[in-house]
């Protein structure tokens, strides 16, 4: 009978700093695959910390509860699977970023991040020591080699993994979404199988961490490239692989390939993701927004509705005297179809009072765009009267267009507490002097 490896992939989303609940979502993930008889479960890079930490990682009280919470996790998990987990490890003035093994109880082996990605949303090298390239992890009967994100787009690291024996290359990511990102993943990865000649899993984080959303979307390549799992883009799951050694080494068995969202609705799934994992993870459970009948917070509404549930949503319709009837028709049929709430909170008395209070200071003068944004900045003033009275977070309307030529207003359209937003540059984009940027490669 044929030598055969189950390894679980846990494409599962933890929470920045809060390392007992991810260290109980690996545990819990683990006796799963415990009890199912896997060989080995592998959770994505720096899974039990959450990622990108940025100065959260410097901070020496952190770093000692990592590496308790990390014991902890081997010694609890034992007479199972083994366990490749990401986190980091000290090295004195900044730690590394890391990828442990967890065997019989203890940490069997280190594997340490050689590239640092330092562009887009990444500043690894401010953060991080760059380890060494090492040789493979040995886990039951098979050797395998874990380049670490970044480390699997050169072709250095993984050539020295099979130079050294690895039969298979196990790949944790931190890897962040934007348009075409899959295709590019996929691209290097079969360079990486073409060239090494070896199996290949590429496993990534999923989940909403500020500006950055991680899509998931794992797979796994068999030499010469040919795909033989692609694991959903987000959503969490637990997926095993079969690997079998055959008379040319180990190869993954065929397993299931799902269906990959098109670019429209990847884009909106990954603000519905980024929106539900901000406000989970920041404690919120409810939000507002001022629904004017437009498309804009018609669009917000939706995407709060499929993040929160529409029970958690709460629309303010904001007329003034300039507000049309039609407009008053279509927030309320948002909201209807929706089925979130609606409140309706006149903004005429408030704009009267302004404007009277103005009226010595701007006498003799024709009225213009400051009249026309008083009317914004007393919604922005309604509706963070109403976050804050009932601990709803409010979002924000006004689209990333709007904001880039400065036709939101601010302190109006632009009040909130969240923002959505999404890149659509590819990624061979590099900023100009001055730019911020919002995706990366990873």
């Amino acid at each position: 009978m044929s030598e055969r490896f189950r390894m679980w992939l846990a494409q599962l989303n933890p929470t920045v700093g809060d390392l007992a609940a991810n260290a109980d979502t690996a545990r819990a993930a683990w006796e799963k695959a415990r009890d199912a008889g896997a060989d080995m479960i592998a959770f994505p890079e720096m899974f039990l910390t959450g990622y990108q930490l940025q100065d959260l990682v410097k901070k020496p009280a952190f770093a000692m509860d990592v590496h308790r919470v990390m014991g902890e996790l081997a010694a609890t998990c034992t007479d199972g699977p083994a366990i490749g987990i990401g986190g980091p490890l000290p090295g004195g003035a900044k730690p590394f970023n890391a990828y442990y093994v967890l065997q019989d109880g203890e940490i069997s082996a280190t594997v340490l991040k050689h590239h640092l990605p330092n562009y887009n949303v990444f500043d690894e090298k401010r953060y991080y020591h760059s380890g060494d390239p090492a040789g493979p992890v040995r886990v039951g009967p098979l050797r395998i080699g874990v380049p670490i994100c970044e480390d699997a787009w050169f072709e250095d690291v993984t050539e020295t993994l099979a130079e050294t024996g690895a039969e298979i290359l196990l790949v944790p990511n931190g890897s962040p979404y934007h348009r075409g990102k899959m295709d590019v993943r996929q691209a290097q990865m079969v360079a990486r199988v073409v060239e090494t000649g070896l199996p290949l899993v590429y496993l990534n984080l999923l989940g909403g961490q500020d500006d950055q959303v991680f899509d998931g979307a794992s797979f796994v390549l068999n030499p010469h490239g040919r795909l033989t799992h692609q694991m959903p883009a987000f959503e969490e799951g637990l997926f095993e692989v079969i690997f079998e050694r055959g008379e040319e080494g180990w190869h993954a068995l065929e397993g299931e390939k799902a269906h990959l969202p098109d670019t429209w609705e990847a884009d909106y799934r990954t603000m519905v993701l980024s929106l539900g994992d901000y406000m989970r993870k920041a404690g919120f459970g409810k939000a507002v927004l001022g629904l004017s009948g437009g498309v804009d917070s018609a669009l917000v509404a939706a995407i709060a509705c499929d993040a929160l549930g529409p029970e958690n949503v709460r629309c303010v319709m904001l007329p003034s005297r300039y507000t049309s009837e039609a407009s008053l028709t279509d927030a309320r049929a948002v909201a209807e179809r929706l089925g979130c709430r609606l409140d309706t909170v006149s903004i005429g008395g408030a704009h009267v009072a302004v404007t009277d209070a103005l009226s010595e200071l701007f006498a003799g003068l024709e009225p213009d765009l400051a009249e026309e944004n008083i009317q914004s900045r007393l919604r922005g003033v309604m509706l963070m009267a109403l976050s804050n009275k009932f601990g709803e977070m409010l979002l924000t309307t006004g689209n990333k267009s709007e904001v880039a030529v400065g036709y939101s207003t601010i302190y109006g359209d632009m009040a909130g507490g969240y923002k959505s937003r999404i890149s659509t540059r590819p990624a061979s984009f590099r900023p100009a002097a001055g730019a911020t940027p919002i995706t990366g490669r990873g």
